[in-house]
């Protein structure tokens, strides 16, 4: 996510570090960093999720509005992703117009949640053509020490999974005032995680921190699920100006279906309520 660089005495380390498969911290290269989650952090979003990745703390909220459907979509939902950095969360982030950072977040997400399958929203059409639910996710990240897509894209299922729809007027409009039980359309098998691997002279690594992660020379992002049993690759983001080889898309390919259950596994108590 960083343009900043760290100093080549910090990244030689790291380098050196990677080569003997340690970290700072004491995990391996791909190992997980340590997950939770919490539930109902905004009594304004119909859902809400806080999520700390180690040291990041992502706040995700779900709202939901009524509006026109898209004219190429008339019997489906909006879904909008928007995030907000602040450079309280990190000096990695600037005040001002939204830079790449702001912009490119949300699209990964976006990506990751539509591609998946999770959210039906035809189920979100009130009356076709005139009115649908349009369902705004808001990330803030609270604090940046790596990793911070991977937290954000937690947090955004969790928050889906947390919401609840609710009431209508006789004209269509919500009424928020009235509290329902609906939950979203969502999938009870599909949850969608993104993965973003680093990469620093020949080693990968998963969930960096911030100081692992402005070391790195590469990056790649890929959002996954599982349909049917079978592991689904939905999105994929590539950034920074290394590239990876073949040997190591294979690797990713081979270590996501182990990784997804991992986490799913971790979490899969506090989304299957």
């Amino acid at each position: 996510m960083s343009s900043m660089k760290i100093s080549n005495v910090t990244k030689n380390s790291l380098e050196k570090m990677f080569s003997e498969n340690k970290r700072f911290d004491g995990r391996k290269l791909l190992d997980l960093n340590n997950l939770e989650i919490e539930y109902n952090v905004s009594k304004k979003a119909e859902g809400s999720a806080r999520v700390r990745l180690g040291k990041t703390e992502v706040i995700v909220g779900v709202k939901l509005g009524t509006g026109e459907p898209y004219p190429d979509s008339p019997d489906k939902g909006n879904l909008m992703v928007s995030a907000d950095l602040l450079p309280m969360a990190s000096p990695r982030f600037e005040s001002g117009p939204p830079k790449f950072n702001a912009i490119e977040l949300p699209r990964v997400i976006d990506r990751m949640i539509r591609e998946s399958g999770m959210l039906d929203l035809g189920k979100l059409c009130i009356k076709k053509g005139e009115r649908v639910w349009t369902l705004f996710i808001d990330i803030y990240p609270i604090n940046d020490d790596g990793s911070l897509i991977d937290a954000a894209g937690i947090a955004c299922i969790a928050a889906l999974k947390n919401a609840r729809l609710p009431g209508l007027t006789k004209d269509n409009f919500p009424d928020y005032d009235k509290k329902t039980d609906e939950r979203l359309p969502l999938s009870k098998e599909t949850y969608p995680l993104s993965f973003t691997f680093f990469k620093l002279g020949d080693k990968l690594i998963l969930h960096p921190t911030r100081e692992e992660e402005e070391s790195c020379d590469s990056r790649i992002t890929w959002g996954i699920s599982k349909w049917n049993k079978q592991y689904m690759i939905n999105s994929c983001q590539k950034g920074l100006e290394v590239t990876f080889n073949k040997k190591e898309i294979i690797g990713m390919m081979d270590l996501l279906p182990k990784k997804y259950d991992e986490i799913i596994k971790l979490i899969g108590e506090k989304l299957n309520e």
